[in-house]
């Protein structure tokens, strides 16, 4: 039995699991994975934390994971399958959660939900061997990397033309490929994008592969219309065709949105007493490194809060 269960080890459950142990929290940490870190795993280069600008993303992951163990924090490997609410507690008993993974269920009085979220993949070769290496799912991360070079966005939605609008501030060129012949994201995105001189947009299109030497040098494009094949020159291609919140397992648990993000405030606070919310998976305008970790602590300090007073089973 745990004061407080955390769902997940990315940059979110690793600060929950640091601000939990200071706090004298009996507390457990599930990781579905092998390793913690969550996205920033496969992030070749973090330029944005502050404080250590240029850090690999892998080696940022490994100090955020050996800072909470140093704390003495407790890791459990599974894939989390689901919430149950054992008993809903009052205002001098704590409540009680069962939390489900494939072989083990654990108990607790409460729960932080830090499951991240996951980019849609394009599923083409060279995807993954280039991940890193000139391939990116971010703008804000990693589009500073790209100053002075050329860089392609894959999307045609607000994100994609977001996407492509910031890196047009830095980047020489810029290639926004969408398999439509309109664009789905918003007029006024639309009307700023087609006024950048230096942005663009090749209809009808999908990128079929991903190519280059240690790093990305070229796509092979096929226009969708005509089947006709062509290779584009490029530094980098960013994905932007969509993200999903990892939070399908919690859809009966707690509040979500339409698109799945869980909805909190900043106190991470869920709409069941005792289940809170950290990282990517909760709904806010931006998900970075930085927010995450913030998310953590806020999550961690309104879980003690909310402990104040109560009986815990």
């Amino acid at each position: 039995m745990f004061d407080l269960i955390i769902i997940g080890s990315g940059p979110a459950g690793l600060s929950a699991a640091v601000y939990a142990k200071r706090a004298g929290l009996n507390m457990l940490v599930i990781e579905k994975d092998s390793m913690s870190g969550g996205q920033i795993i496969n992030t070749y280069e973090v330029d944005n934390y502050l404080g250590i600008p240029g850090i690999n993303g892998f080696d940022l992951a490994m100090k955020f994971r050996e800072h909470a163990d140093k704390l003495g924090a407790e890791f459990a490997e599974g894939m989390v399958t689901g919430i149950e609410t054992i008993s809903e507690g009052t205002d001098t008993k704590a409540p009680v959660f069962k939390v489900n993974t494939e072989k083990e269920s654990y108990e607790a009085n409460t729960v932080i939900i830090a499951s991240g979220a996951h980019h849609s993949k394009l599923g083409i070769p060279g995807e993954e061997e280039y991940l890193g290496k000139g391939v990116s799912y971010c703008a804000t991360c990693d589009g500073a990397f790209y100053r002075g070079k050329v860089a392609a966005v894959n999307g045609g939605g607000d994100v994609a033309v977001e996407d492509a609008i910031f890196l047009a501030r830095f980047c020489e060129k810029v290639y926004l490929i969408h398999r439509r012949d309109e664009l789905r994201a918003a007029k006024i995105l639309q009307d700023e994008l087609f006024g950048l001189p230096n942005v663009e947009v090749i209809w009808d299109s999908v990128v079929k592969e991903i190519k280059g030497e240690t790093k990305v040098t070229h796509l092979k494009i096929e226009n969708v219309k005509d089947k006709k094949e062509s290779d584009l020159n490029v530094d980098g291609i960013f994905v932007a065709i969509g993200i999903h919140p990892s939070t399908d397992m919690f859809a009966d648990a707690v509040g979500c949105d339409d698109s799945g993000y869980i909805i909190a405030g900043e106190d991470g606070a869920t709409d069941v007493p005792g289940i809170f919310v950290a990282g990517d998976c909760r709904k806010k305008r931006l998900r970075q490194i930085v927010t995450a970790v913030a998310d953590g602590a806020n999550a961690v300090t309104a879980v003690q809060d909310f402990l104040v007073g109560k009986e815990r089973a």
